[in-house]
């Protein structure tokens, strides 16, 4: 049986770390956590003083104070694998627990150094799944913000003018989905975030829901709006998803459309502490049953005008864009403290594609909407 457990690896790269520490730093470092439960940080001299104020830590330590009896190596990774090693060694712990995210340089060194170590599937990850009161309202203002830029995206798309051969223009010019991503990253730039590239797809593109989208935008036509971005300061991301389409709209999308939302409400009231993601996805699958789609991917034979959801009906969210648990055929157990999009979907190569998201709060109870907006499509 172990006695210690470890995270290791870069916090600007390794979420589960940065999520045990609550300390942003670029350099590579390792949290062990005792059998005692004392905390002890491994990390750069530089980066120790600060380290001691700011991290989620009992005792802090650098690697120079722990090199192996070769000496401390020139390369900073090497060094914090060697240096976590050998803290270990000297503390006579024979036996370490890790993380999924370990990477092979930790592991090798602690082999070197007779530490033997053992894999724990849900370490870490199952830390992250319970959100505490902080992560709520960091993700809930990450939403916000991410509302904010769907919402002009949507608008300026619906209040754009057709111009020859339904092309918008907007500002005298083609508005493109290039237009309007650079658009929503100004937005999102300005209230600090990072954000990855958004999808922004109209028409046929958009019946490949992962789809980024380019070119012309052009009425009539739906367009997803998909932005997904990561705050600077609290590193939680938000997550949101809304339809436009500029005029009017055709009987088949708006039929598209409210069975999506209907099949949205199903799931959110499903969602539940002890329920699992399997069963909140048999509500998406069921209620869009009931409007006449099916789920299924379209095979290369397959017509046109076949319209169907092709993927489950969310994801968990935090540090990460996509993280456990998935609300889909596999889905585990939801537990209190899960953050999970509800995503559904109707896709056509004919039509397009229709998609509306929301972002909630899994409790004992039922869930919170963390966010929530107008869910239509015409955005004028």
């Amino acid at each position: 049986m172990a006695n210690a457990f470890l995270f290791a690896g870069n916090p600007a790269r390794n979420p589960t770390l940065f999520h045990q520490t609550r300390f942003m730093v670029g350099d590579p470092c390792g949290l062990i956590v005792l059998s005692t439960g004392e905390r002890v940080l491994m990390i750069r001299d530089i980066e120790a003083a600060r380290a001691r104020l700011h991290a989620k830590a009992d005792r802090v330590v650098i690697p120079n104070d722990y090199a192996p009896p070769s000496g401390p190596s020139g390369d900073r990774e090497v060094a914090t694998a060697e240096g976590i090693a050998e803290f270990l060694r000297r503390e006579g712990i024979k036996r370490v627990a890790c993380d999924r995210t370990l990477a092979l340089i930790y592991a090798d060194a602690l082999r070197r150094a007779g530490v033997a170590y053992e894999y724990d599937a849900d370490l870490g990850s199952a830390q992250r799944r319970r959100k505490d009161e902080r992560e709520v309202e960091a993700i809930r203002a990450a939403q916000a913000d991410t509302q904010a830029a769907v919402q002009a995206a949507c608008e300026t798309i619906a209040r754009a003018t057709a111009g020859p051969g339904g092309v918008l223009i907007s500002q005298g010019q083609p508005l493109t989905a290039q237009r309007v991503r650079a658009m929503i990253d100004v937005l999102l730039s300005g209230r600090g975030y990072n954000n990855p590239k958004s999808i922004v797809a109209c028409g046929a593109q958009g019946a490949d829901c992962h789809n980024y989208g380019d070119g012309d935008l052009v009425t009539g036509q739906p367009v997803i709006i998909d932005v997904f971005p990561q705050s600077k300061d609290t590193h939680y991301q938000g997550d949101c998803t809304r339809t436009v389409v500029h005029g009017q709209a055709t009987p088949e999308l708006r039929k598209m459309h409210e069975a999506v939302v209907v099949a949205k409400a199903a799931a959110a009231a499903g969602l539940r502490a002890g329920t699992s993601g399997h069963v909140v996805h048999s509500l998406t699958i069921t209620s869009l049953a009931h409007a006449g789609y099916t789920r299924a991917i379209p095979g290369p034979d397959t017509p046109h005008e076949f319209v169907s959801l092709q993927h489950g009906t969310g994801h968990g969210l935090g540090l990460e864009g996509h993280e456990p648990p998935l609300l889909d055929d596999r889905g585990v157990d939801l537990v209190e403290g899960d953050v999970v999009t509800i995503e559904p979907g109707l896709y056509s190569k004919a039509f397009g594609g229709v998609r509306v998201e929301d972002t909630y709060l899994v409790t004992k109870q039922g869930s919170v909407n963390l966010g929530g907006m107008y869910e239509g499509l015409d955005w004028k």
